[in-house]
């Protein structure tokens, strides 16, 4: 396939959040980058050198040169790239940022505004509208986070600095060819610190495979306010990759006691039909509807939610293969449709600590005057900055990690 945004995420298949999925609130909040661009004689030089094997790609001195104008080394890039964050999220984690009030509330909102747009697209490419908007709403929050950092700057400091020289220079001639062919001028093809871009975070070489002009206006548009190229792009994408209509990604289901779970993960399909002779029955309540060769998922574990998977869940996994990533994308898919939260529970944390008990925290520190900027039950930076304030000033050990015991220290 070609890579999206999430093959720049070193740590993506554990955590597709922080860095590489917006937003969030107590515990990883999105902030917008602040960059600038400094003089670096290495990175002039580079850009010299790679001038003639630009060309000798076919692109024009006039495409390069306009390209190059006000470009520059921008540090942030490189430190971004060197700083991936290491930790994983749980996927209960992940669902209460993918799967937040403020993320469902949007996503049905916008899902209104968009219908006959997201109709017809479904329509021109088979792929079911609520899946389309809920992949913008995992890569971009529904293009209220589509980055501003110019990518051909981006993806030049990334060549430059050679870590990963060959994919970025291959990345940065995809961009060079689709300024070219003008859909986008040079100011306005902005995205995140890795050269993703517009609504759904294609990189260059997925906009030149992938991205399609379905307003019809002569360009394939994904960078402005309007959505519906990008959109309509990423239906295609999932429409190549082999997306059935109608089929369900997932659903969540209750296992009967004692089941064996050697039977559960990716790829130990069984029919439905199967699984239920075994007690396995929806979540809701019932059998699940026959719609082909299906797996159990159990991400969190045999205690924690259950899932029946199809082949559109793979189909996503062709967009990003990281199981929280396509959990997160279905179940968004499924809240925007008008369902509730999954029915499973999952189980305590390393530190014995439920979900609830981590927002219970957070409430209770920002009541006390360390704010952890909202209550999702996700420790990110801003509760771990709390808790350290809090340890600090009462004369505790500062850890900045969340406990039970802290819990019971700040009271009720």
């Amino acid at each position: 396939m070609q890579l999206s945004r999430r093959a720049f995420c070193l740590s993506a298949s554990a955590l597709s959040l922080s860095a590489c999925v917006s937003g969030g609130t107590g515990g990883s909040s999105y902030t917008a980058p602040q960059f600038d661009i400094v003089a670096d004689p290495g990175f002039d030089a580079w850009v010299a050198s790679f001038r003639p094997r630009a060309m000798g790609h076919g692109i024009s001195a006039g495409t390069f040169d306009a390209a190059y104008r006000g470009a520059g080394f921008i540090p942030l890039v490189i430190d971004r790239d060197r700083n991936q964050t290491e930790f994983t999220r749980t996927t209960e984690d992940y669902l209460a940022i993918t799967a937040s009030d403020e993320r469902v509330a949007l996503g049905r909102k916008d899902f209104a505004t968009y219908r006959s747009v997201l109709n017809s697209i479904q329509s021109q490419y088979g792929v079911d509208a609520q899946i389309v908007a809920a992949i913008w709403g995992v890569e971009s929050f529904f293009g209220t986070r589509r980055g501003d950092i110019p990518v051909i700057s981006s993806l030049t400091t990334l060549a430059y600095d050679g870590r990963r020289a060959a994919f970025f220079e291959q990345q940065l001639v995809a961009a060079l060819k689709i300024l070219q062919a003008g859909d986008v001028t040079p100011n306005r093809m902005v995205g995140s610190w890795a050269g993703a871009m517009g609504h759904t975070q294609f990189i260059p070489t997925s906009y030149l495979a992938y991205a399609v002009d379905f307003t019809g206006d002569g360009k394939r548009d994904i960078w402005g306010d309007d959505p519906t190229d990008a959109l309509a792009s990423t239906a295609n994408y999932l429409h190549k990759a082999g997306w059935t209509l109608g089929q369900p990604w997932g659903v969540e289901v209750i296992l009967p006691a004692g089941f064996n779970t050697a039977l559960a993960g990716r790829g130990k399909g069984r029919s439905p039909s199967d699984w239920a002779a075994m007690g396995v029955r929806a979540a809701t309540g019932g059998t699940v509807p026959n719609h082909g060769s299906a797996s159990i998922l159990l991400p969190a574990g045999p205690t924690g939610p259950a899932f029946m998977i199809f082949n559109n869940f793979n189909v996503i996994a062709r967009y990003n293969n990281a199981e929280n990533y396509i959990i997160g994308v279905g179940h968004l898919s499924d809240r925007i449709m008008g369902g509730g939260p999954l029915r499973g529970t999952f189980p305590p944390d390393g530190a014995g600590m439920t979900l609830a008990d981590r927002q219970e925290l957070q409430r209770r520190l920002t009541a006390a005057g360390y704010d952890t900027q909202g209550s999702d039950g996700v420790i990110g930076a801003k509760t771990i900055a709390a808790i350290s304030d809090y340890q600090r000033s009462h004369g505790l050990a500062v850890t900045g990690q969340p406990s039970m015991e802290l819990l019971r220290a700040l009271g009720g």
